[in-house]
Parts: C-alpha cells; structure tokens; sequence
C-alpha cells in the first residue's frame, strides 16, 4: 500500500495519476495548505522540506519506505513499478532530463507567474512582466518539444508526460490570457493525456 500525502495542487495531482497509471494498491491523505497542515510535525517524519507531496511505501519491504519530493517520487513508483521510464541507454536519459526540467523550471517558474498576477498591484509591471516572459518562454521550450516528439519524454507515455501535464492545466490558460499567444502542439498533446482513463482519474482522485 501507498500512502500519498498530499494536496489538490499540480505536484499532488501528477503523483495521483501516475499510482492510477501504475494501478497500484494507494490511500490519499490531504495535506490541508490553507490550513498549513504541511507544518504538522507528522508529515516533517517523511518530509523534511516540510512540502507536500510525500509517500509512504507499506509494500515489499521489511521496513516501511518513505520519499518526499515529486520527481522522486515518480521516479521511485516507476522503478517499483517497472513501467513509464526505461530501464537504461539513451531513452532513459531522455526521460529523466525532461523530469528535472519540470521539476526544476516549469512547475517553479508557473507557479511565480501565476503569484505574479495574483499579487500585480504589490509586485509591479517589471515583476509581473519578467515572470510571464519566463512562463511564455517555457511553454515554447515544451511546445518545440511537442513539434518534434508524440511525448515529453520521447516516443512513449512516461513519468515526464505525468510530471508536466497537471502544470499544463494549471497554466495554459491564463498564460495565453495573459499573452495573447498559443501553443498548439502544447494543447493537442494535453488533449490526448486527458483521454487516458488513470490521467482522469488521478486528477479526480485530488479534487477537494
């Protein structure tokens, strides 16, 4: 069994879809943000950042497995798992740079920007200028990826597709709102992931 901390948020949603996609055995506990449950003392044990997502694994092994942190964990479901990220070579690699950048940009750089406008009269127009030029600037890196590769990752459905896709949702529209720009390679592919029967129901899974 899979225990999932988490909360309603882009980085909580994308390890519900891929437990789903894994169709393993999972419980969801919220972690209330509003309440700032993520300070509790319980979820530092498994998260040191005291930041939601977290996992506990009650599974195959002797002791109990935690992991924090959702590149981690998605990497970790899939190697447990054995699928949505290849075992080696170059397919491999391909997979796990295009998680890190999410990880590293994308999910940061949406999450900025959308605390840009939401905060405009206090930041001011350089602030939220430079915050949806990075946004804008990353949905193209995507977009080109999506141009030349039917995945994130590659030829094939993997962690990278599940990692990506909820900051898609959070993002696109109000980016292009904001920008008066599209991404049309960005919005097929985002299309076809909601087709997938575990990418709904994850996304469900999270609704509170």
């Amino acid at each position: 069994m899979i225990e999932l901390h988490a909360w309603n948020t882009p980085n909580g949603q994308k390890i519900a879809i891929m437990l789903e996609e894994t169709e393993l055995d999972y419980e969801i506990h919220l972690v209330n943000l509003n309440n700032k449950d993520q300070l509790q003392p319980e979820l530092l044990r498994i998260s040191p950042n005291n930041k939601i997502p977290a996992i506990i694994d009650t599974g195959d092994a002797e002791e109990p497995v935690t992991v924090f942190e959702s590149g981690a964990i998605l990497q970790y479901l899939a190697e447990r798992s054995g699928r949505f990220l290849p075992g080696s070579g170059p397919d491999r690699s391909n997979v796990l740079q295009w998680l890190y950048w999410q990880v590293g940009g994308f999910g940061p750089k949406l999450g900025e920007f959308r605390n840009a406008l939401a905060h405009a009269d206090e930041m001011g127009p350089y602030s939220v200028k430079r915050f949806t030029d990075e946004a804008s600037r990353l949905f193209s890196v995507l977009d080109r990826r999506l141009e030349e590769s039917a995945h994130v990752g590659g030829a094939s459905f993997s962690i990278a597709d599940i990692a990506v896709y909820p900051f898609c949702i959070y993002a696109h529209a109000l980016l292009t709102e904001a920008t008066g720009k599209s991404w049309g390679h960005v919005a097929r592919w985002t299309d076809r992931m909601a087709l997938r029967p575990a990418v709904g129901r994850g996304m469900a899974a999270m609704a509170v």
